[in-house]
């Protein structure tokens, strides 16, 4: 009888076995809070800390806290101001950070881009995008960063969907601003974690001005050459931007508002899938038994599925490889809120003001969730498995009112991209790559995945 191979158990921090000091702290949180977690974290439903630096924690884990905190009583929970302190400077008024009737008018013009219809309408031009990027690998000599190559993908496909390809500035020194922005305002600054006034000058901020001022530029340039299109009646697409603009006016967005969104989509919204799909591609390298799975199911879909829009569901396989990737390296690690109320769940009391953390990084590794949580096991989520989950120990794309509106987008442009790089390429780690999972808003390699890429036979 043949044995199967021992699973791949990719690298992250160790759990914790005693409380850091306050500075020890706070010098984790700048530089990687994915290393500040205890085995409390990993093995407790939660966890209640009154005396934090920045007052009362509640750390949850369990599913039913989760959805108590994120849908069933949503009304009384805020964004956490940490989060707040890290995200507004960037994103300001745009659908992550927006509350109230702000985040409400965003949702609801947004909303017609991410119906069934138009993200089906979306397949070819992922498709095309990515048939067009990989061209690049025929060529390659030597090795290729995958995760900067990824961040360069997945803007591709960003700019020809929701901008119809019109998004200005290079695209060549896209990547670099973006690992420049979230290595700079991307931390938590100290400050912050101290809860200091506003007015003192944050070192993250500081570093950070020329990218955020690159992406603020890209925006303004790409709203005017739109706009300007429209003024003269020109044949417009009608896509994500034009909505957008379309939508300004008193009882719609304002044009901060607009610009806050936008610069939220091009700054953001590829970034997750970007370092998702990086993830999956070192995690098969590494489990090459998975991989051939993979690509014999991709090879038999392909030679008779030409249509994009219904490989989703047709690679079962491939789509499990990249939801096992999410629960390893969660791309958006961190789902933070506050209190408005004191609140109650079971027996257990979260009091006014408190900061609830829903950590994916720690529910998508919790002992009490998951048979051999850090091992890298795509059948977790295989047709039979899946629906056997509980929706809120699995949280890729958030939950509740504020679930990311873009999940089913990334989901299949993610399967896409996989089906025509991993048809035509392999990918191998090298002798140096030793990636190391960094929380920089997304959970980012450190070192970026220098991989051999090789044409398939």
């Amino acid at each position: 009888m043949e044995t199967m191979p021992a699973p791949f158990v990719p690298p992250a921090p160790s759990p914790r076995t005693k409380p850091p000091s306050t500075l020890e702290m706070m010098r984790i949180v700048y530089r990687n809070p994915l290393e500040l977690w205890g085995e409390p974290s990993y093995n407790e439903p939660w966890i209640s800390i009154e005396g934090g630096i920045g007052g009362p924690l509640v750390i949850a884990n369990d599913p039913g806290l989760i959805r108590h905190v994120l849908v069933d009583n949503a009304r009384n929970y805020k964004m956490a101001r940490v989060r707040q302190k890290i995200l507004r400077p960037i994103l300001r008024d745009g659908l992550l950070t927006a509350e109230g009737a702000v985040w409400r008018r965003s949702r609801k013009a947004m909303a017609p881009v991410f119906t069934p219809r138009h993200i089906a309408g979306f397949a070819a031009p992922m498709l095309a995008s990515t048939q067009a990027f990989v061209g690049r690998y025929e060529e390659a000599e030597g090795p290729v960063d995958v995760a900067r190559d990824m961040t360069m993908l997945t803007f591709d496909i960003l700019a020809e969907t929701l901008f119809s390809g019109e998004i200005a500035g290079d695209p060549d020194n896209f990547a670099h601003q973006v690992d420049r922005l979230f290595e700079t305002m991307g931390r938590v600054d100290p400050l912050d974690l101290l809860g200091a006034p506003d007015w003192l000058p944050r070192i993250t901020r500081i570093l950070g001005r020329n990218s955020l001022a690159f992406f603020r530029n890209i925006v303004a340039e790409t709203m005017a050459l739109r706009k300007e299109k429209m003024a003269r009646d020109a044949d417009v697409p009608e896509d994500f931007l034009t909505l957008l603009l379309r939508a300004e006016g008193p009882d719609g967005l304002t044009r901060q508002e607009i610009e806050d969104n936008i610069i939220t989509f091009i700054g953001a919204g590829h970034e997750t899938t970007a370092r998702a799909l990086g993830w999956t591609i070192y995690c098969l390298a590494e489990a090459p038994w998975e991989r051939e799975r993979i690509e014999s199911e991709i090879d038999e879909v392909l030679a008779r599925e030409p249509d994009p829009v219904k490989w989703l569901d047709a690679m079962p396989f491939t789509r499990a490889a990249f939801e096992e990737a999410m629960r390893l390296y969660p791309p958006a690690p961190s789902i933070n809120r506050e209190a408005l109320t004191e609140d109650h769940y079971r027996d257990f009391t979260i009091i006014k003001g408190a900061q609830v953390l829903v950590m994916p990084w720690t529910v998508h590794r919790h002992r009490k969730l998951w048979e051999n949580p850090e091992a890298f096991m795509p059948s977790r989520f295989h047709p039979g498995n899946r629906e056997a989950l509980d929706r809120y120990q699995y949280l890729p794309f958030g939950a509740g009112p504020r679930v990311c509106i873009g999940a089913s987008f990334a989901m299949q442009e993610a399967v896409i991209a996989l089906a025509v790089m991993l048809s035509r390429f392999r990918f191998d780690t090298m002798p140096g790559t030793r990636p190391w999972p960094v929380q920089k808003l997304t959970t980012q390699p450190q070192g970026g995945l220098p991989m051999k890429v090789t044409r398939r036979s």
